[in-house]
């Protein structure tokens, strides 16, 4: 557990670098990138909100969607409450580290001790790493020259994806893979930067109703028979 805890935490803790090099490309000076990794600590709404200033999006706006994708790390906090059970005097601190990796290692051991400390090993180094890559990013962002030529902002989500797809184990978790991302990439064109990714969201209920509902047809059917 603290073996896998510890893999994900190094293999996106040094994505950190992609959102250094995106960062100090997009115009942000090496304070701003490093205060991001410091006190945002959430990769998606940190690409989002350095993304948008690439484009020539207002502050306003890129912060906007920046916060409309740290909003999903509200719900995860919700689960994580109930699962760790920590103390209130940690959970300030703690709710620094809810982002998508610690919740993932947390969901997945089966005990209440086992889920703290996939949660404090998993933060911890990701945290560390995460903020240690940020700076040397934003500091070799010179050396690497134009970052859209290397698409060094898809590095996040392809390392998040990557980590996601082998826990699709059901026809159900795939449903649900595959209606977010229709979701999320249909509605980009026409949505608000960060407003795709929580409407994407709804594809966990749309699908488990409809998987509801077969089983209940299926059952009348039995019943008929």
């Amino acid at each position: 557990m603290v073996r896998d805890a510890l893999g994900v935490g190094v293999a996106v803790g040094l994505s950190g670098f992609a959102f250094g090099v995106t960062s100090a490309g997009s115009g942000l000076s090496l304070l701003q990138t490093c205060a991001l990794s410091l006190l945002v600590f959430t990769g998606a709404s940190q690409f989002a909100l350095v993304g948008a200033l690439a484009a020539g999006g207002g502050a306003v706006t890129a912060a906007a969607g920046a916060f409309f994708l740290g909003v999903r790390n509200a719900f995860y906090g919700l689960r994580l409450s109930q699962l760790l059970a920590l103390p209130r005097v940690v959970r300030p601190f703690a709710a620094q580290w809810v982002i998508d990796e610690t919740t993932a290692v947390s969901l997945a051991q089966p005990t209440r001790r086992a889920a703290r400390i996939g949660f404090l090993v998993t933060g911890l180094s990701l945290y560390v790493l995460w903020n240690l890559t940020t700076l040397l990013g934003a500091l070799g962002a010179d050396a690497i020259g134009d970052t859209k030529a290397w698409g060094l902002d898809a590095a996040g989500p392809a390392v998040f994806l990557a980590l996601l797809a082998p826990m699709l184990r059901t026809g159900t978790e795939r449903a649900v893979a595959a209606l977010a991302v229709l979701l999320g990439l249909g509605l980009l064109p026409v949505l608000p930067a960060g407003v795709p990714v929580l409407v994407a969201a709804l594809a966990a209920p749309l699908v488990l109703w409809a998987h509801g509902r077969g089983i209940a047809s299926r059952g009348d059917v039995e019943e008929r028979r």
